[in-house]
């Protein structure tokens, strides 16, 4: 008959653990770029700008003159014309900005 040897938990692992031979990997922390205003100089977005403020102008000049017909055509025209602009300027601006 063989004789059975009894283990202790406490015989089997140690109470503490042992430390580690590497120490912790650095870590990395990225941040956002912080916004630069100087960023929304742009040539696309100044132009697109331009070429927006220019039809403003452009409409107030012949209200003046009293061309009442054209203007409203106007107004009609850049109802639709000035949320598109705005709405594809803005997705331009966030899809070529670097974060």
């Amino acid at each position: 008959m063989r004789k059975t040897k009894g283990f202790t938990f406490h015989n089997i692992s140690p109470p503490f653990p042992k430390p580690s031979l590497t120490g912790p990997r650095p870590f990395r922390a990225y941040s956002f770029v912080p916004f630069s205003p100087l960023a929304m100089l742009d040539p696309t977005i100044l132009a697109i700008g331009g070429i927006v403020l220019g039809i403003a102008i452009i409409e107030r000049i012949l209200e003046r003159w009293g061309v009442i017909d054209l203007v409203d055509q106007f107004a009609k025209v850049m109802r639709f014309i000035l949320p598109v602009t705005f709405y594809g300027a803005l997705f331009y601006f966030l899809a070529t900005f670097m974060f």
